[in-house]
């Protein structure tokens, strides 16, 4: 199995009375959403599970992809990162999974993947990290595959 994290992309401070749940992304973050989405869109195999947080911002990130996810609230700010694996049924599932998702949540989830505790590393802005397993089904032959930032990706 494959994961994907996914951090979206910069979103605009919350304003008096706005919820969480609503900022948008920036022009800024629509540039970096979309950047990644083309190169992101360039490397997944077409089977590709895409889930996202129900926050608007995750959602317009998802979106800049341009393929089918689905919304899922274990994935909203404040998840634990265990609820990112179990949503994406890791280590189990046999497909590739993308996760569009929040920090600090993203960045325990990556730390847990790799050194098996739940540390507080980040994960920047419209960045992904794509790990990947050497043994299909077994956690422990994880490695971090690849680590992309939206800066990087060639226009």
């Amino acid at each position: 199995m494959d994961l994907i994290l996914w951090r979206h992309a910069e979103a605009e401070e919350a304003q008096a009375g706005m919820a969480d749940l609503e900022r948008a992304l920036t022009a800024k973050g629509q540039k970096q959403a979309r950047r990644m989405g083309q190169w992101l869109d360039s490397q997944l195999p077409d089977s590709c599970r895409i889930l996202s947080s129900p926050a608007l911002r995750t959602l317009q990130t998802a979106e800049a992809l341009g393929r089918k996810f689905k919304i899922h609230s274990d994935l909203a700010p404040g998840a634990d990162p265990s609820d990112i694996l179990k949503a994406a049924n890791w280590p189990a599932n046999k497909d590739t999974v993308l996760v569009v998702g929040h920090q600090p949540t993203l960045g325990q989830a990556a730390s847990l993947l790799l050194t098996g505790d739940d540390l507080e590393w980040d994960i920047r802005k419209a960045s992904a990290w794509w790990f990947a397993q050497r043994v299909p089904g077994d956690a422990m032959s994880v490695y971090l595959k690849a680590v992309m930032a939206a800066d990087l990706v060639v226009k």
